[in-house]
Order: C-alpha cells, then sequence, then structure tokens
C-alpha cells in the first residue's frame, strides 16, 4: 500500500485516554457473541439490503469477518500508541501534557482511521446521536464524540495532504 506517513502529535494524557477507549472498543467488537440487539454492534455492521431476509444472510456471512477486522485495527492503534501512552500515575506529574509524536505508516493510519470512525459510531448509538445536529456541544457527555471528530478530521486532512 503506498501512501503518506502521518506525524499526529498529541499530550502522553491524551494518548493514555485514547488507549481506554480503544481498549473498551476491542472488548466490544472481541466480545464472543455480540449480538445486534446492542444498538452500537448494530451501527457498526449495518444491513446491506432493504430485504429483511437478504440483510440477515448478507450479515451471517460477514459479521464476524467485519467484526474481526475491526479488532485487528484496534490492536494496530494500541500497538501505535503504546510509548505515548506511558504516563505515571501521578496527576501532577508535567509529562502527562507531554506533547509526543506518534509515526503512522500508511497502513497504520488506515487502522486509525476505521478504528476512530468506528468508536464514533458506538458512541453514537450510545448517545442517541442520529444525525450531525443531534449531538449536543453544551452537553459535557458528547465531548469523547467531538474530540474523535476532530482527530479523524485531522488525521484525514493529513491523509488528503492538507495538513
Amino acid at each position: 500500500m503506498t501512501g503518506r506517513v502521518v506525524h499526529l502529535e498529541l499530550a502522553r494524557l491524551e494518548a493514555a485516554h485514547l488507549v481506554g477507549l480503544v481498549q473498551q472498543f476491542a472488548e466490544l467488537v472481541g466480545d464472543s457473541a455480540p449480538t445486534l440487539a446492542d444498538p452500537a454492534i448494530a451501527r457498526l455492521v449495518p444491513p446491506a439490503y432493504d430485504d429483511r431476509d437478504a440483510a440477515q444472510e448478507f450479515r451471517d456471512l460477514t459479521q464476524a469477518d467485519l467484526l474481526d477486522r475491526r479488532s485487528s485495527d484496534a490492536a494496530v492503534v494500541l500497538e501505535s500508541l503504546a510509548e505515548a501512552a506511558r504516563i505515571s500515575d501521578d496527576p501532577d506529574d508535567p509529562a502527562l501534557l507531554e506533547t509526543v509524536a506518534v509515526r503512522l505508516d500508511p497502513v497504520q493510519t488506515q487502522a486509525w482511521l476505521r478504528t476512530l470512525a468506528a468508536i464514533r459510531l458506538v458512541l453514537a448509538a450510545r448517545l442517541g446521536v442520529t444525525e450531525s445536529e443531534s449531538a449536543d456541544a453544551e452537553d459535557p457527555r458528547f465531548g469523547i464524540y467531538e474530540w474523535l471528530g476532530y482527530r479523524l478530521d485531522g488525521l484525514v486532512a493529513a491523509v488528503d495532504g492538507d495538513d
């Protein structure tokens, strides 16, 4: 795969929080029997067809592979964040705010894009966001949702060469 190498800068504390989000996401998709009764899983594996039977047949054939890929992508993100997310337990440690660069090759960048977008879909399902206008910027529960959108936008711009 060809593409740009992306250098992502973030604070160590930010990296540690992102690791926590990605770990939770990996647990969700790695569950031995994820179910469509969970709206978050349903958002990650939307129906491919309007016909209910055809959609179910397609889902039966593809859901496990799709969730496995999401899990693999999450592992790539976690591996690329390992060094940046190393922080002390001291909440007053100035190193928490230290900016670190994470170098992403094209394969890692694609895994990041898919993972951050998927986590954002999970959060949207949990928060009841169905359209961009339904996210309330004043509600603190939407902070992570908006931050992930900011990070996604930055990654897309970097990949497109708009950085």
